[in-house]
């Protein structure tokens, strides 16, 4: 990554503790010489340049909300700027990404303080779960293409679009109400300082994957890219089947893809991992004071991991199994990113438009073999290709009028994600034949075919206005009205392959591999057919829709000397419903919010503070939780399936905050915090008899309580002690750690997650005194590196631990409770190395990575005591080296 070689290298500006109502107004016009409230941030040095004599750079932020504050300057240990910013963020420049090494954002931000990242990019603050948090891009709202989340997964923005990431932690009122744990905001590269064409490309090795034998199939010619070649297109037939429950005659499904969709293979060297990327930024004179900027940047990955998994399924508290199987499954993951911005600035405005393309791809192969609940021998194939796109443009105009700002936000924003050609052939052991047999409508044997699609829509905009009223003690007054119109729909049409006129196949037809058992040959001679699976358990298809109007105020002043004050309300107005199709049950929720939040900074010696900070927001149920649709999740092989009875929740906030910062982006940070949350909604799982995996569904806890502290430490020590050699050299040593300790409380009662019509006693459901779903007790993160602070040279150690958390609870179908399931994602060391250097006046870059050193596997498991351990998901995790270089012109 060269972003510090196009922008000039940022400083972490933790240790600003700048407020985003300031922060909006980060990427404006150049700061005067002294603002009266505002201060210039130091940037880290740039390659090749002593950092005394580095130009001062801005860092780019786009965030909701507007302030006369102007361009954030810091310069000092406590400068005068932190008394105009209450709240509590951290923020990520591209320099402090670029140390990390991470090739996308959510592996990234696990860096920051109180911050994990579960699953596939979500991430979690302060041990809540990817529902109670926001992702933003430039202040405005994303969807998701995720069929279970309304949140986006960070792993899919990659660190070479993105120019900073702002965490926040305590809720102001200019941002939306479903604050929960904190707010990610991401800000796309925009205007650069001077013309640049960079280019880099890299090549990874999985000791568990690269090289070794993993399971392909053949799909389409293109499926290296992430696109389709036409394979895998939906024939219209197949839609109107799904939509009207009728079957597929022999004729049509003979015209679906066969072979390719079906035909596993082993390969016995899987490819190495490799990406590519380019970038190029220009600023155009446009007359007066004007500039007009442009950057475009573009970038493709493959990355390729095959998992060896254990996955057993309990169906009672002594640990007896229901199905035991192992499961070799490789991933081969393809993602294309554009982006396309331009950035006008005059005077003290700056109009920025943004257009973002990311396309993300998994072509998943899965052999497994196992036992199900009634000691049936099984054989189970799946092939599958989960297709991902997120679009969005978006136009924010930032006017700064001296004591009067004005922010305008608009974006329409567009996700999909298309799973054509679902299939799964499940063979059973035959004692008569000695061999493998499906014959196709035969329980336990038989094979399906899924066809799901999924489309959401975004419109959002927004107005943000401040004045600071200048008295002898300056009032600011902000005000501002959001919109958010959201419409999804989904459909999942499931077929499975049947002789017509009932029976089955012969032995020695049903002994065939499953390309020739479905193929136009059989299907003629056997008169197969493709039948619509029963609705009974969920809806084929779903739409939905959010409709949120956001309006708020908020003052801030100096109450006296050293002692700042922000007060702000924000009023939230929703609409959300979910129409799902079958008879079965809608939701519809509509709700009006109240939002206070308050934040108190007391500045009471030049190098220290302490912030005390209260707040209510709320965490709104997401679309797939509403929706009673079936969906398979492959990674954990569990089903998950909505409860259209959720409700809303409710969140009050307290935190409390001492900083010290005792030299040049040097600090000591140290915080507790407590939420008291009401009706959060929690992940359950239970056997689903006449399946091999865990049934999981959702409902709301009647309370929650979580609390904890967080502590951070920055020191630069420099090395010109040791040598010359070390003259310019300084070791960098990062620490944060987070306890905190949740309980769900269970008293009065819950809807049953089984049947969630009904209604049970809460213990019933949820152990007393086991902490909310995704809460690690500790979170530890230490980076120690040796950096140049003349030219790019970096040596950066990085330690992540992070002790167990739920992954869902136990519930005995039946009564009586099960262990909930558990990850533990165990103690984790990477080490990233960069170093700069020029050639025939090109900069370069080299960068090496080791990741996994410790060799950490994925576990994830049921802990039954006396009774054992039951692997619910359990597989080897590969260490990871790679090798990139990049040049900037």
């Amino acid at each position: 990554m060269k972003n510090q070689l196009a922008f000039g290298s940022l400083l972490f500006l933790s240790s600003c503790l700048v407020a985003p109502a300031a922060l909006a107004q980060s990427s404006g016009a150049p700061a005067p010489a002294a603002p009266p409230s505002g201060a210039v941030v130091d940037p880290a040095p740039q390659q090749n340049v002593p950092e005394q004599d580095a130009p001062a750079e801005e860092l780019e932020i786009s965030a909701p909300g507007a302030s006369d504050i102007g361009d954030i300057v810091v310069r000092g240990n406590i400068p005068s700027v932190v008394r105009a910013t209450p709240q509590v963020v951290s923020v990520l420049s591209a320099a402090d990404i670029a140390r990390t090494g991470e090739g996308d954002i959510a592996g990234a931000l696990q860096r920051v303080t109180g911050l994990s990242v579960v699953g596939n990019g979500f991430v979690y603050v302060r041990g809540l779960g990817d529902r109670y948090s926001l992702s933003l891009l430039n202040g405005l709202p994303l969807p998701s293409p995720e069929p279970l989340r309304r949140v986006v997964p960070l792993d899919i923005f990659p660190t070479n679009v993105i120019a900073s990431s702002l965490v926040q932690k305590s809720f102001s009122a200019n941002y939306p109400g479903e604050f929960g744990g904190g707010v990610i905001n991401l800000t796309t590269r925009a205007t650069p300082d001077e013309t640049f064409f960079q280019i880099g490309a890299s090549v990874g090795f999985d000791t568990v994957t690269t090289s070794e034998l993993g399971y392909v199939h053949d799909g389409g010619s293109y499926d290296w890219t992430g696109f389709d070649s036409g394979e895998r297109d939906v024939p219209q037939f197949v839609i109107r089947a799904g939509e009207n429950q009728t079957p597929i005659e022999s004729a049509q499904v003979a015209q679906l893809t066969n072979a390719e969709t079906t035909l596993v293979q082993a390969q016995w060297h899987i490819p190495p991992n490799f990406s590519g990327e380019a970038s190029f930024g220009t600023t155009v004179p446009m007359g007066g004071d004007a500039e007009l900027g442009i950057i475009a940047g573009a970038g493709i990955s493959n990355s390729w991991r095959t998992r060896d998994a254990i996955q057993q399924v309990a169906i009672d508290d002594i640990a007896t199994l229901g199905s035991d199987f192992r499961r070799v499954t490789t991933d081969h993951r393809a993602l294309v990113n554009g982006l396309l911005g331009f950035g006008l600035e005059f005077g003290d405005h700056r109009i920025r438009a943004t257009n973002l393309y990311i396309h993300d791809t998994l072509k998943q192969t899965r052999l497994g073999q196992g036992e199900n609940e009634n000691n049936n021998l099984l054989n189970v194939q799946n092939t599958n290709w989960f297709e991902r796109q997120l679009y969005t443009g978006q136009l924010v105009g930032e006017f700064d009028f001296g004591e009067f700002d004005v922010d305008v936000r608009g974006a329409y924003a567009n996700t999909q994600r298309s799973s054509p050609y679902e299939r799964t052939f499940t063979y059973v052991y035959s004692s008569a034949v000695d061999d493998f047999v499906n014959g196709l409508g035969n329980n336990p044997s038989g094979a399906t075919i899924v066809f799901s699609d999924l489309n959401e829509d975004v419109w959002a905009g927004g107005v943000d206005l401040a004045y600071e009223w200048l008295l002898d003690t300056p009032i600011t007054f902000s005000a501002g009205y959001a919109y958010t119109d959201t419409t999804r729909d989904s459909y999942r049409y499931e077929f499975d392959y049947a002789v017509e006129g009932g029976g089955g196949l012969g032995f020695l037809a049903s002994q065939q591999r499953p390309d020739a058992l479905i193929s136009d040959t059989s299907i003629f001679q056997n008169d197969i057919i493709l039948r619509p699976l029963s609705t009974s358990l969920g809806a084929r298809s779903y739409d939905a829709m959010l409709r949120i109007h956001g309006a708020y105020v908020q003052a801030e002043t100096e109450l006296w000397d050293a002692l700042r004050a922000q007060v702000g309300v924000r009023y939230e107005s929703a609409e959300q419903q979910v129409r799902p199709s079958d008879n079965q049950p809608a939701s519809l929720l509509e709700n009006d919010y109240w939002l206070p939040a308050s934040t108190i900074t007391w500045n009471f010696m030049e190098d220290m503070q302490l912030r005390l900070h209260g707040s209510k927001t709320i965490a709104r149920p997401q679309f797939r939780e509403l929706a009673p649709q079936l969906y398979s999740d492959f990674d954990s092989s569990r089903t998950f399936y909505g409860n259209p009875f959720l409700v809303d929740t409710e969140i009050w906030n307290l935190e409390a905050r001492y900083e010290w910062y005792f030299g040049n982006n040097e600090r000591v940070l140290v915080a507790g915090f407590y939420k008291d949350i009401e009706n959060p909604i929690e992940t359950v799982t239970y056997f689903l008899p006449g399946s091999s995996g865990l049934q999981t569904n959702f409902t709301n806890a009647p309370r929650a309580e979580l609390y904890g502290v967080e502590f951070e430490l920055q020191k630069y020590v420099p090395l010109d002690f040791v040598g010359d050699f070390f003259a310019s050299r300084r070791l960098l040593l990062i620490g944060n750690y987070t306890y905190s300790q949740s309980e769900v409380l269970t008293d009065g009662q819950v809807r049953d997650p089984i049947t969630p019509a009904n209604f049970v006693p809460a213990s019933q459901v949820f152990a007393s005194g086991l902490p909310l779903v995704g809460q690690s007790e500790h979170l530890v993160n230490v980076q120690v590196g040796i950096e140049d602070t003349d030219t790019l040279s970096q040596l950066t150690l990085l330690f992540n631990y992070a002790s167990d958390r739920i992954v869902a609870r136990g519930v005995q179908n039946g009564g009586g409770s099960l262990p909930p399931v558990t990850e533990r994602p165990g103690l984790r060391l990477d080490l990233v190395a960069r170093q700069g250097f020029e050639v025939l006046g090109g900069s370069f870059e080299i960068k090496f990575e080791a990741r996994n050193l410790t060799g950490e596997d994925f576990e994830e498991f049921q802990d039954f005591g006396d009774a054992g351990r039951v692997e619910t998901n359990t597989y080897r995790l590969g260490r990871v080296f790679s090798l990139g270089v990049s040049t900037t012109f």
